[in-house]
């Protein structure tokens, strides 16, 4: 009988654990982890930085927007709303007025900021345009610095 070169017979272990070999060690599983763990270590903080940068435009956006619709409240009723109507009155009619052609925000109802808390609305002020519409940034609170800092239609 004769035999080929290629042909080799396998005794069970070697069947059993042959394929095991063919694995990654725990030194080379180690490294890879090692190695996602310094990137993420060097893209999160700006990832996160992005985010809150992203939040504060957001906001800006959301303040022009109310700001236009606070316009259009003022073409209909001749006037812009008081500080105690605030700005729901962009979305229900205040019992004072002639002419509502509203909600004049879509969805019919004001919109929180990018934190989750209510935009702060005055009116009048001694500027132009006669309201302000304030975010009070990451906080919630009046004043602060970096993500924290007000955010508002009127340059302070």
């Amino acid at each position: 009988m004769r035999r080929s070169l290629c042909s080799r017979t396998f005794a069970p272990a070697q069947r059993i654990y042959g394929a095991a070999a063919d694995g990654f060690t725990l030194i080379e599983l180690l490294v890879v982890l090692t190695i996602i763990g310094l990137i993420m270590g060097l893209i999160g903080p700006r990832v996160l930085g992005y985010l809150e940068d992203s939040r504060a435009k957001t906001a800006k956006l959301q303040i022009e927007s109310l700001s236009s619709a606070l316009d259009l409240f003022y073409l209909d009723a001749g006037r812009y709303p008081t500080t105690s109507e605030g700005l729901d009155a962009l979305a229900q009619r205040p019992s004072d007025i002639g002419i509502w052609n509203g909600p004049y925000i879509k969805g019919g109802r004001v919109p929180a900021d990018p934190w989750g808390h209510p935009y702060q609305y005055r009116s009048p002020v001694d500027h132009n345009p006669p309201y302000e519409i304030v975010s009070f940034g990451s906080d919630g609170r009046e004043g602060g610095s970096g993500n924290a800092a007000d955010i508002s239609n009127v340059e302070h």
